[in-house]
């Protein structure tokens, strides 16, 4: 691969400023010139959208539990071919994923496959000499990661900078290669676990200057440069398919605005790939579904932030019906089956959806569900055959009122299994060649499920060409 330096952004914890630091690297380093190919760590929509923003090219997800090693490092060799340097930002705590055991689905697992020196992100609010334990306990705790400095944010003074950076030599722990002051940080709204999305976001040119003006001033970038020179080449698998080209010219329509906005742009790559055409459209301001399309993707968002827009589009709602009716795939998740149903209730108020699963969706107060799961399919769908296991994960605030399957003819697709814990419940609504589901699945990072999502297209598409001929 081009061996460009590669960084990793890296937090004690969740909420220490990695994602603004991260931010304003990507905003200074492109100021001075280069390419910057950003990532972060995680099944994390929103801070890819805001990398994705400031660096002008698209930002991929790498997750471990997920996507598998082999498949991490193939794409971050691919996305960092035309690149000059590679930020990679973390999630959680370096060591915090998937398991309590291993360094399983972590900021730090990925940190070893990729050989990514970390820059460690603390919190020093209320903090002196102890610094040098924390982060000295962080850099010895697993050998294969490697601790290249310390930004301490949230500083008090220069003279406390100075006390952090004094503790930390003497204890003989990576130096200290930044200190953001409080308050330094221009206010980025946020929502949930993390920042609201890029669209909802005035990146004016106030908003980068001060980002950049902050990591100038901030951090010795030349020396966190130096730390980030490339290391030892990765070695990346080859991606096992049994797509023919046949299938090319292929078109899937896509949802995206401001209220369909959760997509991994990897999965765009690896359809594209494929030779198959993305179009996308807008179920906010759009009449229709584009033309021609063999396919229909509903991804996540934020549908019930746009409840009243999307019910008062009409034609698009009787659009997405019909085209749910036409026998071509269509696979909407989270948001997107929100959108298939027949009302949310948001705030007590009720809006009508398509209506083409038959129950009914609420907003919560709370958080319904968080966490990874494993999907088994048990019966065969758009993605294999029965028995085809896939990964994804769920976050949502909404619920089903009402069970779909055994209404009308809706049949659960998966046995859906969180990955910690044994319990499995059916989920997955499937009704001829309608999916539908609240798990967001990873699938760029598995090739027969992509291929088996094609072949269905196909099929479809000439099963329509077929009809129109006899007719």
């Amino acid at each position: 691969m081009n061996e460009i330096p590669r960084l990793l952004m890296a937090g004690t914890q969740s909420g220490v400023g990695k994602s603004s630091l991260t931010l304003a690297l990507v905003v200074a380093f492109r100021r001075r010139g280069l390419r910057v190919q950003t990532f972060k760590v995680g099944p994390d929509y929103l801070d890819p959208g805001h990398l994705a923003q400031v660096s002008g090219r698209p930002c991929y997800n790498l997750d471990g539990w997920m996507a598998g090693e082999d498949y991490c490092r193939r794409l971050f060799e691919d996305a960092c071919a035309k690149a000059d340097i590679a930020i990679v930002e973390g999630v959680m705590g370096l060591f915090d994923g998937s398991s309590a055991e291993s360094l399983s689905g972590s900021t730090a697992e990925m940190a070893s496959w990729l050989k990514l020196p970390v820059f460690l992100v603390v919190n020093v609010h209320g903090m002196a000499r102890s610094i040098a334990a924390l982060v000295k306990g962080f850099s010895e705790f697993d050998e294969r990661v490697s601790i290249a400095g310390v930004i301490a944010n949230m500083c008090g003074s220069e003279s406390h900078a100075r006390w952090l950076q004094q503790a930390l030599v003497a204890a003989g722990a990576p130096p200290l290669l930044g200190r953001v002051m409080r308050d330094a940080f221009p206010e980025l709204p946020s929502r949930h676990l993390g920042l609201v999305s890029a669209q909802e976001t005035d990146w004016s040119d106030a908003l980068i200057d001060r980002l950049c003006e902050l990591a100038e001033n901030a951090i010795d970038l030349d020396k966190l440069l130096q730390q980030s020179a490339p290391a030892s080449p990765i070695k990346a698998g080859e991606e096992k398919t049994s797509f023919s080209t046949a299938r090319r010219g292929l078109k899937l329509a896509v949802a995206r605005d401001a209220a369909f906005q959760f997509y991994y742009a990897d999965l765009f790559d690896a359809l594209r790939g494929r030779g198959v055409e993305v179009q996308f459209f807008s179920p906010l301001d759009d009449d229709s579904i584009p033309l021609l399309c063999d396919g229909l993707y509903l991804g996540g968002g934020y549908p019930e932030l746009y409840a009243h827009k999307l019910a008062a589009n009409e034609a698009m709602r009787q659009s997405v019906k019909e085209f749910c009716g036409s026998g071509k795939p269509v696979y909407a998740e989270c948001g997107g089956l929100i959108y298939l149903c027949r009302e949310v209730a948001v705030d007590n108020e009720i809006c009508p959806m398509v209506g083409v699963l038959p129950s009914r969706t609420r907003m919560l107060k709370k958080r319904k569900t968080l966490g990874y799961v494993e999907a088994t399919l048990q019966m065969s769908t758009l993605f294999g055959a029965v028995g085809t296991r896939l990964r994804g994960h769920e976050f949502h605030y909404s619920e089903l009122c009402d069970d779909p399957i055994g209404n009308d003819g809706w049949q659960a697709a998966y046995h859906l299994r969180k990955n910690r814990g044994a319990q499995v419940r059916d989920e997955g609504y499937q009704k001829g060649h309608i999916l539908a589901s609240y798990a967001h699945l990873h699938l760029a990072s598995q090739p027969q499920a992509l291929d088996s999502w094609i072949e269905n297209m196909y099929a479809a598409r000439e099963t329509t060409r077929s009809n129109n001929e006899t007719s």
